[in-house]
C-alpha cells in the first residue's frame, strides 16, 4: 500500500482479530522474541533517560520494559485500540510509520519493530526507514524488526501440516515471492533476507548497520515442543534454544533459520553526512 493507508486485512487482523501482545507474553516462541528483543536493543541502547518513538508499538509491551529501564517512551502506532492501550504506559498516539508528525532529530532512538512486516511495497519501507531516520537525532539509533524470508517454512512444520497439499503450495508462495496475501490466517506480510534488511537500512542513510537473528536457530524446536501433543517446552529447551541464538549471532548463514530478524544502525553526525 503507498497511499499511507494500510490494508484494510491488516488493520482488520490488529483491529479486530489477533491479540499481538498475548503472542509475546504466552507463547513460547513469541516469549523468546520478547526476551530476545529486549537483549539485543539493550547493547545499543543509549543510557536512560534518553528519548525513544516506539514506530509501530503496538499496545506498549516494548515501551512497557523500556519505561521501566528509565526511558522517556513515546509510541506511534495505527491501530486505535492499540493506541488505547498504549496509553497506559506511556504518550501515544495514532500514526503512520510512512508519516511522521515529530519533528526532525527530536529523538535518541527510533524503534520499528512491526512496521516492516507489513509494507510489501518497498518504497513503503524505504519511506519509513526515511522517516526514521529523520526523527532521530545525529548519532542515534534506528531498530528495525523484519520477519524472516524462510519463517513459514520452519513455522508450518511445526504444526506437522507442511505436508499438506495447501499449506505446501501458500509456503511455497512466500518463499517465491517474499509476500503473503493475507487471504487466510495471517494478514497482508512481507518476508526479508537478512542481506536485504541491511540493504534497506543503508539504503535510508544509516551507518555501521548490523542485522541479528533475534530467535536464532532452534527457536522452531520450542515451537514444535508447545504445538504437538505432551508437556510442551521445557524450561531447559528454552534456555539452550536462547543460548543457541546468541552463539549463532558470529555466523551470518545461521540467520535465514531465525523466525525475526532485528537491524541496527546510527544516523550519520553532521560531519559525516
Amino acid at each position: 500500500m503507498s497511499n499511507l493507508e494500510l490494508a484494510p486485512s491488516v488493520m482488520r487482523f490488529y483491529g479486530e482479530t489477533v491479540n499481538e501482545d498475548s503472542r509475546l507474553r504466552s507463547s513460547a516462541d513469541g516469549r523468546m522474541e520478547l526476551a530476545r528483543t529486549q537483549e539485543l536493543l539493550r547493547r545499543f541502547l543509549p543510557p536512560a533517560p534518553a528519548r525513544v518513538l516506539d514506530v509501530g508499538g503496538g499496545t506498549g509491551i516494548h515501551a512497557e520494559w523500556l519505561v521501566k529501564d528509565g526511558y522517556d517512551v513515546a509510541l506511534v502506532d495505527p491501530v486505535p485500540r492499540h493506541v488505547e492501550a498504549a496509553s497506559a504506559v506511556c504518550t501515544a498516539a495514532v500514526g503512520d510509520a510512512r508519516a511522521l508528525v515529530e519533528p526532525d532529530d527530536s529523538f535518541d532512538v527510533v524503534q520499528l519493530l512491526g512496521p516492516l512486516y507489513h509494507l510489501p511495497d518497498p518504497s513503503d519501507r524505504q519511506q519509513a526507514l526515511a522517516e526514521a531516520s529523520r526523527v532521530a537525532k545525529p548519532g542515534g539509533l534506528v531498530a528495525a524488526a523484519a520477519i524472516n524470508r524462510y519463517a513459514s517454512l520452519f513455522e508450518h512444520v511445526t504444526y506437522a501440516h507442511l505436508h499438506t497439499e495447501r499449506i505446501h503450495d501458500s509456503v511455497s508462495k512466500i518463499l517465491e515471492t517474499a509476500t503473503y496475501d493475507g487471504n487466510r490466517g495471517f494478514t497482508l506480510s512481507y518476508f526479508h533476507r537478512a542481506e536485504e534488511l541491511v540493504a534497506e537500512l543503508l539504503a535510508s542513510g544509516l551507518r555501521d548497520v548490523q542485522v541479528f537473528g533475534i530467535e536464532g536457530p532452534a527457536w522452531s524446536l520450542v515451537k514444535a515442543a508447545e504445538q504437538q501433543p505432551g508437556a510442551g517446552p521445557t524450561d531447559e529447551l528454552i534456555a539452550s534454544a536462547m543460548e543457541a541464538a546468541r552463539m549463532a549471532e558470529p555466523y551470518p548463514e545461521l540467520l535465514a533459520a531465525s523466525s525475526h530478524l532485528l537491524a541496527v544502525g546510527t544516523v550519520p553526525c553532521e560531519d559525516d553526512r
